[in-house]
């Protein structure tokens, strides 16, 4: 069963009227009624806004972390734990095969159903799961093995748990041995990239964003309540806060934007699966040409010129 957005409305009409004109075998009105959807998809999403476009990356379809991993990665195995406290199912980490090509897959997961998003912690990681993508990372390091990552959260989590057990000094943790890790590292942002909780798992030789993602340093909700103490701000919020891949294409903060389904990765998981593949196996080929220390000079160079300015 589809799920259809506010600003989807006439779409879900037409693929009503469209089923039924298939239930009765009108083929006459159904030719016109497909004439009409492709012409309605095509003005919907030739000009969604900023807000539209986070509720995409938000949609409760679209792909997760383990769609993509089980589509891509043959042979693979889950690896679990950080080794100091316990398994954070909010972050899954696999090693497999990507068309020959040994990969580390680790993603976060943000679950489906009550029980699994609750199991997930609604894709919020503790510090364990941190810990557990940085000994991952680790483990293909020692074995030469490159990593793709799947960014999709809405943070890292704010509990008291996580602050008293360091949520901060793991991220910053990650942050700061991600930058000379030395193999490729392939970071791909394929729905909400919030915060730290992102960036911890974003420090990588190549950044991508899918065509319907955002990438914020705080939510649209976090930022409308401090700025102006009013939830119906969120889509100024929104659109002042240049989330969306473009506005991060202009700013040098993100390397390639990944040409999803035009209606969402969520009514074409194969194809939108495709594309993230491609994506990492054209970054893989350029990164495995160069050195190790060109590499990681290269990363280094990347990391250190976001942000800068001249006056």
């Amino acid at each position: 069963m589809v799920t259809y957005l506010d600003f989807e409305k006439h779409i879900e009409h037409l693929d009503e009227a469209i089923e039924n004109a298939k239930a009765t075998n009108d083929t006459k009105s159904l030719k016109k009624l497909e004439a009409d959807l492709d012409k309605e998809v095509k003005k919907i999403y030739g000009s969604l806004n900023d807000y539209q476009k986070l509720q995409l990356a938000r949609h409760p379809d679209r792909p997760y972390a383990l769609d993509y991993i089980r589509v891509i990665l043959d042979d693979s195995y889950e690896i679990h734990g950080d080794r100091a406290f316990y398994d954070d199912s909010a972050i899954v980490c696999f090693i497999g095969y990507v068309d020959g090509h040994k990969t580390m897959a680790i993603g976060e997961q943000k679950g489906r159903g009550i029980k699994n998003k609750i199991k997930r912690n609604f894709g919020m990681p503790n510090p364990e799961g941190y810990r557990k993508a940085l000994r991952c990372v680790r483990l293909a390091e020692k074995f030469d093995i490159p990593v793709l990552l799947l960014v999709d959260t809405p943070g890292a989590y704010p509990g008291i748990g996580a602050e008293e057990r360091g949520q901060s000094e793991a991220i910053a943790r990650n942050l700061f041995e991600f930058t000379g890790i030395k193999v490729p590292l392939v970071s791909i942002v394929i729905g909400e990239g919030g915060s730290g909780g992102a960036l911890a798992i974003g420090v990588a030789d190549r950044l991508a964003m899918m065509r319907y993602s955002v990438f914020s340093v705080i939510s649209p909700e976090g930022c409308s309540a401090i700025l102006w103490d009013d939830p119906k701000k969120v889509e100024v919020a929104t659109k002042a806060l240049k989330i969306t891949p473009d506005d991060l294409m202009k700013h040098k903060l993100v390397d390639s934007v990944l040409d999803e389904p035009l209606t969402g990765a969520h009514r074409d998981k194969v194809q939108a699966a495709k594309v993230l593949k491609e994506y990492y196996l054209k970054s893989l080929g350029e990164l495995k040409s160069l050195s190790v220390d060109e590499m990681l000079d290269l990363r280094y160079r990347k990391l250190t010129s976001i942000g800068a300015f001249s006056e």
